[in-house]
């Protein structure tokens, strides 16, 4: 969820304006991609942790979780000076962190009957196809959709960001969420999410330019790895395993 604040500052940024980097999604793309098989990788390795030291995992993961979020701000700002040659190093590691931190979500989904490996390659796949649908209509917004929808897609994820923390403080008192509305909740975030996917065609080329890839490159990576997060949060609710 740290995309928010770079989601305000770009829709500030793109208001009214024409296409100030018309190349900058096809040169980020492969910085996705990347960042993407390195989340994979970064997973793989926290499930292989959790299967041979469970206590040690649980002690990385706050480590990593920590290390993730300052990793964001400081290679955030650095790739938008321009200083790719910095700034790509820690995105690589950052991405590897955040696959480590998504990992006990992932082996939940594993161990969920109903869902399981099908359903983990369900969600990845279900990514993929966002992409493909979110290119053709994004591209296409005319200004008038395209702010509109940029603005519900902002308060959504407010809203989803409120709710989370919410859920978050009510679990360290022992108040779980209920089976129903942790289904509404991920449904919301796949939606908000899918949205994100669409506003990224229209808002990225308004506010970066060509040669600003690595950060419209960070602003899609976060997209797709928190539609993922949000598609596998509501296969294991829908199969009653909170």
């Amino acid at each position: 969820m740290s995309n928010t604040s770079n989601f305000r500052e770009a829709m500030r940024k793109a208001k009214g304006q024409a296409l100030v980097g018309p190349n900058v999604i096809a040169k980020a793309l492969p910085y996705v991609g990347a960042g993407l098989v390195l989340t994979a990788a970064g997973t793989y390795g926290g499930l292989r942790v959790m299967e041979a030291n469970p206590n040690l995992f649980m002690t990385t993961f706050w480590v990593a979780l920590v290390a993730e979020i300052a990793l964001f701000f400081i290679a955030g700002n650095i790739a938008k000076k321009g200083n790719d040659a910095v700034a790509l190093p820690l995105l690589a590691t950052y991405s590897l962190l955040t696959g480590y931190t998504i990992s006990g979500l992932v082996l939940v989904a594993l161990q969920t009957a109903g869902v399981g490996i099908a359903g983990v390659g369900f969600a990845a796949l279900s990514c993929g196809v966002t992409f493909i649908g979110a290119r053709s209509i994004g591209s296409n917004l005319s200004e008038e959709d395209g702010m509109a929808l940029m603005k519900t897609v902002r308060l959504g994820i407010i809203a989803l960001v409120v709710v989370l923390v919410a859920q978050l403080l009510c679990t360290l008192f022992g108040i779980y969420t209920p089976q129903f509305l942790e289904i509404a909740i991920s449904a919301f975030g796949v939606l908000i999410f899918v949205g994100a996917a669409v506003v990224d065609f229209y808002i990225l080329p308004r506010t970066y330019k060509d040669d600003q890839a690595l950060s419209a490159a960070l602003s899609m990576y976060l997209t797709y790895v928190n539609l993922f997060v949000f598609i596998l949060r509501l296969l294991i609710a829908i199969n009653g395993r909170d």
